[in-house]
């Protein structure tokens, strides 16, 4: 009688816990289509996992005190002397705050990678304009 009891415990047990991994499984399968619907529909936006770590410009702007990029006209030498200062007085050697220290590097990078590609795009436009000029050699 009571091998009955405890089987019937044990197999009881095991369907809830199969029906909750089941579930769980369902979620976080609804969760990653739509996370990847999402980057679809809005390819800029910042991911939890990558990147841009969830930061806004504006915000990246407001950390290093300086003026929101409009193209490839903002001033990448004040950026970086900013974030060097930033950086190393949050120093934790120093008595700075970890936290702090990587907010400013987030930031940083935040706006490293909005400049970029408008940076990359002039570089581009300046080749282009130079024209492809190729190394002759008189033995050829």
């Amino acid at each position: 009688m009571a091998h009955r009891i405890i089987t019937q415990i044990v197999v009881t047990g095991s369907r809830v816990l199969g029906r909750a991994f089941t579930e769980a499984y369902k979620q976080a399968q609804a969760s990653s289509n739509y996370a990847r619907a999402q980057a679809k529909l809005n390819p800029n936006a910042p991911t939890a996992r990558g990147g841009s770590s969830g930061m806004t410009l504006d915000e990246a702007c407001k950390i290093l005190n300086v003026k929101p990029p409009q193209g490839a006209q903002t001033n990448v030498e004040e950026v970086m002397e900013r974030f060097k200062k930033l950086f190393d007085a949050n120093d934790p050697q120093k008595g700075g705050s970890f936290y702090l220290q990587s907010k400013v590097l987030r930031a940083r990078e935040r706006i490293d990678a909005e400049i970029r590609p408008a940076i990359e795009k002039a570089a581009q436009e300046a080749e282009i304009k130079e024209g492809f000029k190729p190394k002759m050699y008189k033995d050829r």
